[in-house]
């Protein structure tokens, strides 16, 4: 089992600055992304924006526990995107990602193995790593799901 700073780690990876899974990372595939392109609809598929937005909804509603905070957020909101109007619009979204993965991180960094092992709000949710290992998991999906929206965007562009 991973340590608190390796568990750390890998969500970094996938967020913020890594290269080991998948070759590219959140920060990599969004950062020079164009408003009008992170809002373009192609078919039935969800935005690069929404899914955007979907990650850092996640990772929002779990920092609130890890900072003392109930958990609050529910499946049926996780795509309730405010509609994104301007590079302003969608630079926000963007900020707080970063920001939100960053403090995330932090937290999972300074977690005791005992903290990991302890049960995230209520014994159904499984453990704390369970959750952190699944934010990980679900980023890495659909961080797969960007990157073939994006290439589908520039193709048709």
């Amino acid at each position: 089992m991973e340590n608190p700073g390796q568990l750390a780690n890998r969500f970094k990876e996938v967020i913020l600055n890594g290269k080991w899974i998948a070759n590219t990372n959140y920060k990599d595939q969004l950062t020079n992304v164009r408003w009008e392109l992170a809002t373009k609809k192609i078919g039935s598929l969800n935005t690069i924006a929404a899914l955007a937005y979907h990650i850092n909804y996640y990772i929002s509603g779990i920092l609130d526990v890890f900072e003392g905070g109930e958990l609050v957020i529910r499946d049926k909101y996780s795509f309730d995107m405010p509609e994104i109007k301007s590079k302003e619009d969608w630079d926000h979204l963007l900020n707080e990602l970063w920001t939100n993965a960053a403090h995330f991180a932090n937290h999972v960094e300074k977690m005791t193995e005992e903290k990991l092992e302890d049960y995230f709000v209520k014994e159904e949710y499984g453990t704390y790593r369970r959750s952190i290992e699944g934010v990980i998991e679900h980023s890495y999906y659909h961080l797969g799901q960007i990157s073939l929206i994006k290439k589908m965007i520039q193709e048709a562009d």
